[in-house]
């Protein structure tokens, strides 16, 4: 007999397990987990018009009001105050050197001997040529003094034949006068009289146009005689060229030239640089082109005093080139080549707003700079004028007040107007 009160099968394990209620902390959850990942987007994403930058790649200074100290430091080279350069005036094959580069020279001392075999018969033959002109000009000389004596004689001979006419014509004159000799007698004697007065006339007269005819004429072989003399002095220099000398005394620098080297007429072979006459060369930054004069006083270490003596405008790789010289005489122990740092006052100290110098200089020309908000978490490109500067610090015209600060590293690459410092 079977007991009816207990379940059959599987019925009695089966029963119902009830799913707990949503809890109420998941919604608030979610919200704030949303407001969160918008929040980092914000963050991550720049605004229009702004760039991110990270705090380590950027540099930022302080605007202040103090003295502006106008002056210019360069890095000057000792270099000669005078150089006088060397060339070969003749070509030729160097056949020996007299004297080494470095040594010290005196004018006209002969420092290498070239050979030139060509030059030298080329030479001999102008001289050949020269000196036989000079004969001819010779010989025309000596024509015109014998021309010259001839005339005197022959008026020497003619006042003689006047004076035997006249003294003549006085005897007969007499004799006439005492009834030795007739009329006719004496008239003979009176027409040669007046014969050799004529003659002497007519020689005088010509020999006055013939001597201003051979005054020119000399004055003009003279001028010939000069010109082949001057001619005759050329090609003996010529000669002479084949000798390279010192033009001037000094220390000879750059002579490399060695034995056997060919040189061209034009060819440099050294210069001469004086000696212990000194000035002070230096490159200058374009920048300063404008504002860097003549006669603006330089001072260095040792109360060292120059002042600018020449200014070169021409600009090559962004620099151009001043020359100083020294106030009095230079200082002992200096040697080309030798740096020495100067400061150039370019104007005088004054109150003015200064921010530090930068690449942000170079931005723009400085024509506008970020300012640093009171976080220091961002900077807002600003417009300004700079004016003078210094190695250290530029003077600011308008658009930036003492205390604020700026962004002094190169922002040339910011499109923006705005920076984010993370």
């Amino acid at each position: 007999m079977s007991d009816t009160s207990l379940p059959t099968g599987g019925a009695a394990m089966d029963r119902r397990v009830e799913r707990p209620g949503p809890r109420r902390w998941r919604l608030p959850a979610a919200i704030g987990g949303a407001l969160i990942v918008a929040l980092l987007i914000w963050r991550l994403i720049p605004s229009a018009g702004s760039t991110d930058m990270a705090a380590a790649d950027i540099e930022t200074g302080a605007v202040e009001r103090k003295a502006f100290e106008d002056v210019l430091p360069v890095r000057a080279t000792v270099a000669p105050a005078i150089t006088t350069f060397i060339t070969a005036v003749s070509g030729g094959q160097v056949a020996r050197l007299i004297t080494q580069d470095g040594s010290r020279v005196n004018a006209g001392q002969p420092l290498a001997l070239l050979d030139n075999p060509t030059l030298k018969l080329d030479i001999l033959t102008r001289e050949s040529s020269i000196a036989g002109q000079l004969g001819t000009v010779s010989g025309d000389d000596l024509a015109l003094e014998k021309s010259r004596l001839d005339r005197e004689t022959q008026s020497a001979s003619a006042g003689y034949d006047l004076i035997k006419a006249r003294r003549d014509l006085s005897v007969q004159q007499q004799l006439h006068d005492q009834g030795f000799v007739s009329d006719a007698g004496v008239a003979s004697y009176r027409e040669q009289a007046v014969y050799q007065e004529k003659r002497l006339a007519q020689l005088t007269s010509g020999q006055a146009s013939q001597n201003r005819i051979a005054a020119l004429q000399a004055r003009r072989l003279a001028e010939t005689r000069a010109r082949l003399s001057g001619n005759l002095a050329a090609v003996e220099d010529s000669l002479g060229a084949l000798t390279l000398r010192a033009p001037v005394a000094g220390r000879l620098t750059n002579f490399t030239i060695q034995p056997g080297q060919m040189l061209k007429p034009g060819d440099p072979v050294g210069q001469v640089d004086s000696e212990g006459a000194w000035k002070m060369v230096a490159d200058v930054d374009e920048y300063y082109l404008g504002h860097v004069q003549v006669g603006q006083q330089a001072r260095g270490e040792g109360d060292l005093r120059l002042t600018v003596t020449k200014v070169l405008p021409a600009v090559t790789d962004g620099r151009f080139r001043i020359e100083l010289a020294f106030v009095g005489a230079a200082p002992q122990g200096l040697h080309r080549g030798q740096t020495i740092d100067l400061r150039i006052t370019l104007g005088a100290t004054t109150m003015a707003t200064l921010a530090p110098v930068g690449g942000w200089l170079d931005s723009g020309g400085g024509s506008s700079a970020f300012v640093l908000d009171d976080s220091g978490t961002r900077a807002s490109r600003r417009p300004v004028k700079v004016g003078r500067r210094n190695p250290e610090m530029a003077e600011i015209l308008s658009g930036l007040q003492p205390g604020e600060r700026i962004v002094t590293s190169n922002t040339s690459t910011i499109k923006g107007d705005t920076i984010n410092i993370r």
